[in-house]
């Protein structure tokens, strides 16, 4: 922990999942730039540890590794940040990647270990620390979903737009019940941005051939999320060309966009 600022501050810490790097490590800059104190977790210690000492002389900052696909993670996260007296005032549930291929292409475990990242462990993160958020009057939660939970399906990476829609109707949802409690929640939804998710996937060369206005870099999404929990949108899509794709997904009769969809997935999923 750095001596820079204490241990908590009126506003609490900012929790970040997945903060080892792309967006997550992304939001916790930007959080740190505006002095919010930090708490990041992921698997990769040595990623989480040196961005500690990056942002640590910006802001307090506490590592906690831990593995979301562990069903025991989030309970364990909560005891632990309450164990050391800390409040959590903005709560990013971030982590998350996608399983490439058909559906029956992969083992049960690695789709179960998805939806326990992506799913049940931001549902749980949510409701752990949600009451302390209400009882203090004042609370951030941003759920990281994707471009891809507004538009059609497409073939492949059968769960990962599924968990996407399930993220946007659950912050939306949340947003309502908490909004006259002082809590903020919004949906970040973020097209193509220039992380290591596609590398991590192995769509990286595929992806790549899309057109340069479709992609922002992690730090504008950070950024872009951050001014949108603020102001109180519940969904927020970052950049232009994405708006427009999810505003003519919404309009376009289904048969038609899922028809557009199909003849363009081959270009960003994997479906073999």
């Amino acid at each position: 922990m750095s001596p820079k600022t204490p241990a908590s501050t009126p506003t609490g810490h900012a929790l970040v999942t997945g903060a080892s790097s792309g967006i997550g490590a992304a939001i916790a800059r930007e959080y740190a730039r505006r002095g919010v104190p930090l708490i990041l977790t992921a698997r990769r210690t040595e990623r989480l540890q040196a961005l500690a000492e990056e942002l640590g002389k910006q802001v307090d900052v506490v590592v906690l590794a831990a593995d979301l696909a562990d069903p025991g993670a989030p309970a364990a996260l909560h005891a632990e940040i309450a164990s050391r007296g800390l409040h959590v005032a903005h709560l990013v549930n971030n982590a998350g990647y996608g399983v490439p291929g058909r559906f029956l292409s992969a083992d049960w475990k690695t789709h179960a270990d998805s939806l326990q990242v992506m799913l049940t462990g931001v549902c749980e993160l949510t409701h752990r620390f949600l009451p302390a958020m209400e009882a203090a009057g004042y609370g951030r939660i941003i759920n990281v979903a994707s471009l891809a939970g507004l538009v059609p399906a497409s073939a492949g990476h059968t769960l990962y737009g599924a968990t996407k829609a399930f993220l946007i109707r659950f912050s939306e949802c949340l947003a309502m019940e908490t909004r006259d409690k002082g809590v903020h929640v919004c949906a970040l939804c973020p097209g193509f941005t220039y992380t290591e998710f596609h590398d991590v996937n192995g769509m990286r060369e595929r992806v790549s051939k899309l057109p340069k206005l479709l992609w922002l870099d992690a730090d504008s999404v950070a950024r872009l999320g951050l001014d949108a929990v603020e102001r109180g949108r519940t969904r927020y899509v970052t950049g232009r060309a994405n708006r427009v794709i999810a505003g003519i997904s919404k309009y376009l009769p289904d048969g038609l966009a899922r028809s557009l969809v199909a003849s363009r997935s081959k270009e960003f999923r994997d479906s073999d």
